[in-house]
């Protein structure tokens, strides 16, 4: 190879080199700089719960196009009230997970929210009727108050926004305000129409001289946007689920009226919720269901799913720790069908010694959940 030659081929490779460097130097700088590029490109499939609404022809601006990935459609939600005894459990049947009992609250719901929204003009002969603004539910964790959102938006039929703060927080100054109208202004667009703040304690919380400028900016124009002057008609409702309800900042609160203690189970719901978890679990002959459910006191819906759970994983390791990890009688088992003993209430007592875990350090006595006083507390902010 002449000298020419290789002198052309160092002079294109340095050529091309340069150039892929500059691409990726700009694709960077783009990515790094103007974020809202990413925000823009929503995807089909991220949109298609506005199609299948009926709202495929909406003009948005990008705030709007990126509150829009966060749109749930009803029918893409497999909860619902009727079908399970009591709201605390989670029960899948068929790969439908179904909500239903605390009758009191569900028929509150259903009366002062999904009518309304889904029916306007049987509320519209006065002022005074109509559904709320905003609802809270509070409790314990691991009572069913997110489930019970989620019923809420597939039995009313109406648009579904799961926000969190992550969406309306941008770094750029002003971005999260207009964020935030393009919450609301979408939420016009597609109503009747749910927004959903899960932990809304942590989002909207309450207000000091010690916030940053952006957050105090942020949760004002939030409140404008949600109680604004022109907004008496629209049908938007503002739904927070929470465990801590008296960190929540009183004019949020003011604007949640109607608000809902999702507490621990008792013993009959306990029972109830046992019997449903268990009903396909093989049990001996002497299981005392009614013991269980005095046994558990203090446990919500999911730690009882929990426990049972744990119960069950006993006869389990006891089969394998009979074969004693041969890969052949496994193997002959799983051909032939496992045979596990039946679940006895021994299981439940069983200490997580066995499968190697550890409890928690007992640190302080943590007292039970007060639902009684926080509702009390509440109505005094009020």
């Amino acid at each position: 190879m002449s000298y020419n030659t290789k002198r052309v081929a160092v002079e294109v490779a340095l050529f091309l080199a340069g150039q892929a460097a500059l691409y990726y130097t700009l694709k960077w700088a783009l990515d790094e700089f103007l974020p809202e590029r990413k925000q823009q490109e929503v995807k089909a499939k991220q949109l298609e719960a506005l199609k299948r609404l009926g709202h495929a022809e909406l003009e948005l601006d990008e705030h709007e196009r990126t509150v829009a990935n966060e749109v749930i459609h009803p029918d893409d939600i497999s909860v619902k009230f009727s079908g399970v005894w009591y709201c605390y459990l989670i029960h899948l049947v068929a790969h439908r997970a179904d909500i239903g009992g605390l009758d009191a609250i569900v028929a509150s719901l259903r009366e002062s929210i999904i009518y309304p929204l889904v029916y306007p003009n049987l509320f519209s002969s006065s002022s005074l009727l109509g559904s709320p603004k905003g609802v809270l539910l509070f409790g314990p964790p691991g009572c069913g108050k997110t489930m019970l959102a989620k019923a809420l938006a597939k039995e009313s039929g109406a648009t579904f926004i799961n926000i969190s703060a992550s969406v309306l927080t941008n770094k750029w100054f002003g971005e999260s305000n207009k964020l935030v109208a393009g919450l609301f202004k979408l939420a016009r667009k597609t109503q009747p129409c749910i927004i959903f703040i899960d932990e809304i304690d942590s989002f909207l919380r309450e207000r000091s001289s010690g916030d940053h400028e952006v957050t105090g900016m942020m949760k004002a124009e939030f409140m404008t946007q949600w109680d604004g002057l022109l907004s008496s008609t629209d049908r938007i409702l503002v739904l927070g689920a929470t465990n801590r309800p008296n960190d929540i900042d009183a004019a949020i609160l003011r604007r949640m009226p109607k608000r809902y203690a999702v507490s621990l189970p008792n013993q009959e719901q306990r029972l109830n919720i046992l019997n449903l978890i268990l009903q396909e679990t093989p049990l001996a002959p002497d299981f005392s269901m009614t013991a269980l459910a005095e046994m558990s006191q203090g446990l919500s819906g999911s730690d009882l799913k929990e426990m049972c759970r744990n119960a069950a994983m006993v006869p389990v390791r006891e089969f394998v720790r009979n074969a004693k990890g041969e890969k052949g009688m496994l193997e002959v088992s799983q051909l032939e069908g496992f045979h596990l003993r039946p679940l006895t209430l021994d299981d439940f007592y069983v200490h997580n010694q066995s499968d190697a875990t550890s409890p928690l350090p007992p640190v302080l006595p943590i007292p039970p959940p007060n639902v009684n006083g926080d509702r009390a507390r509440l109505d005094e902010m009020d």
